[in-house]
């Protein structure tokens, strides 16, 4: 089994919602992005994924979320957009695009990571 993993990062502000504490208050974060494809079969240059491909697209999805309030957003709306709910959403977005992504992790500082993927 092979792995590629590209990081990126977005800045962008957001409040919980149905949480009592000092979260539920707007507040930012400068979120780090890390997006993990993993597959058994490599192509005839021996790679899994071009890494340029891959981070062209991460990054349009978070360019989608930065410097935003993400509670605002269409795909937000009446949603609590924790780390949990924003490692999904990217994964999602990516995965139209490239089959073959695994897991993504987001970080909202550097202790505190959040993950998202898919059992099969």
């Amino acid at each position: 089994m092979f792995e590629v993993k590209i990081e990126t990062s977005f800045s962008s502000a957001h409040h919980l919602l149905n949480y009592k504490g000092k979260c539920e208050n707007m507040h930012g974060h400068n979120w780090k992005v890390e997006v993990t494809a993993s597959g058994e079969t490599l192509d005839k240059s021996n790679i899994l994924i071009d890494f340029k491909l891959l981070k062209k697209e991460v990054n349009e999805i978070v360019d989608y979320l930065d410097h935003k309030d993400l509670n605002t957003l269409e795909e937000f709306k009446g949603e609590s957009p924790s780390s949990e709910f924003i490692a999904r959403f990217i994964y999602k977005k990516a995965k139209e695009k490239f089959p073959n992504i695994s897991r993504v992790d987001v970080w909202e500082t550097v202790s505190s990571r959040a993950s998202y993927f898919e059992t099969k």
